[in-house]
């Protein structure tokens, strides 16, 4: 894949998971969504190919952060907080067990 199309893919990601991850909070999207296009505008005239990688793969390492660490909290009374977590973030909570349990 060309690099062209590979930087438009990160783009794209980050957007992507941007309007997961700040879903339903306008403050946050836009934000999220001004950083982005910035760091891209920024750097849109780099022309090393070594130093392009480079942001490729921050862009995208950005993308993994956001999706899997970082959670919605919203104030709903003084001193309490309204954790939404993603269902990506729900695990089941089963103990593993190497051998079965012995019935007494």
């Amino acid at each position: 894949m060309g690099t062209r199309l590979k930087v438009l893919g990160v783009f794209k990601s980050l957007h992507r998971t941007r309007m997961t991850v700040f879903k339903e909070d306008d403050r946050a999207l836009t934000a999220a969504r001004l950083k982005i296009n910035e760091e891209f505008k920024k750097n849109k005239n780099e022309t090393s190919e070594e130093n392009i990688q480079k942001m490729i793969k921050m862009g995208t390492d950005v993308e993994i952060v956001l999706r899997d660490t970082v959670m919605q909290m919203e104030h709903v009374g003084e001193k309490r907080l309204l954790l939404r977590p993603r269902e990506s973030h729900m695990l089941e909570n089963v103990p593993y067990c190497d051998e079965p349990r012995k019935k007494s």
